[in-house]
């Protein structure tokens, strides 16, 4: 069974692609800060899955993290670098350690597990097959930076590039690496809304992250947007 592995997962988007490559007999590795959390969510899958707890923006953590998963679980296939953290704050309004924050959990976490990934992904590359998916989450911001909020946008910006370029170097060797743009809000768990038409579905995003991780090399993505159909383009 493939293993992957979900670098900053939380209820929402990151539990549904946590469900969705469960119910496709992946074994799952879960890392973030919520010791609680992912240990309950590791309780529920239905399949082997790991709870790493790790600060991602500790580059000890994620070096320790990954090296539980795959003394559990094998080598990883799939990596789905999904952590963020920034404040919706403008220039003059955020602090350095905030900003600095925003840059070590974004980029700096994405550069760092998928280093850790690709050491597994390379011993098992070959001219035919697919030697591993790297996916990373992005936003409207990726693309279009948001007025007051300087941290996130750049977070987003970086973690696009860097998507951008792993792509170009690691697809001749069988690794798939793919960026995401979530352009628009996503309906959160539990949430009422009078039009959830607005909202994009997690479970459908999901869906759309498994999509990738199965292309066929001969036609990959390099980068899928996704938006509720009533968004303007």
């Amino acid at each position: 069974m493939p293993t992957a592995v979900i670098a900053g997962v939380g209820p929402g988007l990151g539990e549904s692609i946590a469900r969705r490559f469960a119910a496709e007999d992946c074994d799952l590795g879960l890392i973030a800060r919520s010791e609680g959390y992912i240990d309950g969510l590791a309780g529920e899958l239905p399949a082997e899955a790991v709870a790493a707890p790790a600060n991602l923006a500790a580059p000890d953590d994620i070096e320790a993290a990954f090296d539980r998963i795959r003394a559990e679980l094998g080598p990883v296939d799939v990596l789905v670098n999904h952590a963020s953290a920034a404040g919706w704050t403008g220039l003059m309004d955020t602090d350095l350690d905030e900003y600095d924050r925003a840059y070590k959990v974004g980029p700096r976490a994405g550069f760092l597990c998928s280093r850790e990934a690709v050491k597994d992904m390379r011993t098992g590359a070959s001219d035919e097959a697919t030697a591993g998916t790297i996916l990373f989450t992005g936003a409207t911001t990726s693309v279009r930076g948001r007025e007051g909020a300087v941290g996130f946008s750049m977070a987003k910006f970086g973690s696009r590039g860097l998507a951008e370029s792993m792509a170009r170097e690691l697809g001749p060797e069988g690794i798939h690496v793919a960026h995401v743009v979530v352009d628009g809000g996503i309906l959160a768990p539990g949430v009422d809304t009078d039009a959830p038409e607005e909202y994009l579905d997690p479970d459908a995003i999901a869906d759309s992250y498994w999509h990738l991780v199965r292309q066929d090399r001969s036609a990959w993505t390099l980068e899928l947007d996704l938006r509720p159909h009533v968004e303007e383009f």
